[in-house]
């Protein structure tokens, strides 16, 4: 037992002995955390068993299948240098990224590391692979929570099912994504809901405010403006990702055409004149429609024809 642990557990003692039972909670859930780094997971589950359940113990196997409606892990793969992100956006991500690994050397100096990271901007311009980046640069597991999920399906129970994802993640050192919270600030407005909402708005907030340094949530939204204010006050790092610029996606389509072996027909600054307004995750797409088609052609292969094809498909969803 090191001097860490020595500390924690006078720590332990002494609000036990105050009765600072939320103080005993957090140290308890940052012993957990530490245990399940250090794999030792049985030793884990039975100290969370004991502070989440008032002795009536849930068999862990109910827990786990109820969890599995809520919040899905997914194994990160991707990392920070594969994601084309503009300089401040990538700055603020590897600051957030050093201070989570230098974390001991932050609270050495009684400062904790920043956890909560919001991204906002249109869909598929890479708030789910940042979210992902920062998982795999921590070698962390990364858990995503959709609220359409919790909300959709349960709306009497919605509060609960909130508190038991965030309980579930609280004794992981781990990153938490959660996709869409501007549904949160939508359904807040609508007339028939307000109740209900405004109880999981406050569930929600209470939450995010709850959560220990070692659990990194990261939040996404495609309307910022539409984020309920106080939730967005949570977040210490706010990060824009907008649509490629022209420069952008040029770049963008040169890696791509190098990644899938070569040619895509034109030159890529010509075709992200074509595409112009196209998200990175639209990019990605028509390029890989256009190798995937140009593969089976072969050994006769048309590209120009095929990008022209593929162009005209595009330009005739999108007037529909």
């Amino acid at each position: 037992m090191g001097m860490a642990r020595a500390d924690l557990l006078l720590d332990l003692v002494e609000a036990e002995r105050r009765g600072d039972r939320a103080r005993f909670r957090v140290l308890v859930e940052a012993v957990i955390a530490e245990e399940r780094a250090n794999q030792h997971h049985l030793l884990a589950d039975r100290l969370s068993e004991i502070i989440t359940t008032t002795g009536q113990g849930l068999a862990r196997d109910d827990r786990a299948s109820t969890m599995r409606d809520l919040v899905q892990e997914i194994v990160p793969h991707r990392r920070l240098n594969e994601l084309e992100l503009a300089p401040v956006v990538g700055r603020v991500v590897a600051e957030l990224i050093e201070e989570q690994k230098r974390a001991e050397i932050l609270r050495s100096y009684g400062i904790e590391p920043r956890n909560r990271l919001l991204l906002s901007g249109p869909p598929g311009n890479g708030k789910t692979s940042v979210a992902e980046a920062v998982a795999t640069e921590l070698m962390l597991p990364f858990y995503v929570i959709r609220y359409e999920g919790v909300v959709s399906s349960f709306l009497g129970e919605t509060a609960s099912r909130l508190d038991n994802a965030f309980e579930f993640a609280r004794t992981r050192r781990c990153v938490l994504f959660f996709d869409e919270l501007d549904t949160i600030a939508k359904e807040r407005s609508d007339e028939h809901e307000t109740g209900e909402i405004k109880r999981v708005v406050s569930t929600l907030l209470l939450q995010i405010d709850r959560l220990p340094a070692h659990v990194i949530l990261i939040g996404a939204t495609n309307h910022s403006e539409l984020l309920d204010r106080a939730a967005w006050r949570r977040f210490q790092v706010r990060a824009e990702l907008a649509s490629p610029s022209r420069g952008q996606a040029t770049h963008f389509l040169e890696k791509l055409a190098a990644r899938l072996g070569g040619n895509l027909g034109f030159a890529p600054r010509t075709l992200a004149e074509k595409l112009a307004g196209a998200s990175f995750a639209e990019l990605e797409e028509f390029a890989l429609d256009v190798r995937r088609r140009a593969v089976l052609a072969l050994p006769d292969a048309d590209l120009r024809r095929i990008v022209q094809e593929r162009l005209e498909h595009r330009r005739s969803q999108a007037s529909e």
